[in-house]
């Protein structure tokens, strides 16, 4: 069964870790990387627009941003685990577990940054978690 029931849960839980970004050491680094990433998620579908750019990080839940830089593609459990620590987008780009277009050097560059998001995540879903 998918850990996210529907797109409302990723807007909060996998949108929200990036809104929390803003609030953290890594935000400033993640800002400069000045991309647009659009990513879609299924099981359940949600699509969203993550600008990552000065002077804030935003999520922009559905839609398509044609003009984006770089497109992810993949499961919303990927994206949680990926949040969570358990798994490697490297590896799951090479599996074609996640499919990608654009400049995929751009994401990679910025994967190492996200690491101390990791706790805020779980902070994020721990209510979420405790009700499973």
């Amino acid at each position: 069964m998918a850990y996210y029931n529907n797109a409302e849960e990723i807007y909060k839980y996998l949108g929200g870790v990036f809104h929390a970004a803003n609030d953290t050491e890594v935000g400033p680094k993640l800002k400069a990387a000045e991309i647009d990433l659009q990513v879609y998620y299924t099981d359940p579908d949600a699509a969203m627009t993550v600008r990552l750019r000065e002077p804030t990080i935003e999520v922009v839940p559905g839609g398509d941003n044609s003009d984006a830089d770089v497109k992810l593609y993949m499961p919303a459990d990927i994206g949680d685990k990926f949040w969570r620590g358990e798994y490697n987008l490297g590896v799951g780009l090479a599996k074609g577990q996640v499919k990608a277009k654009g400049p995929v050097n751009k994401i990679l560059k910025l994967v190492p940054l996200t690491k101390p998001l990791f706790p805020v995540y779980r902070e994020l879903v721990a209510e979420k978690d405790a009700s499973v």
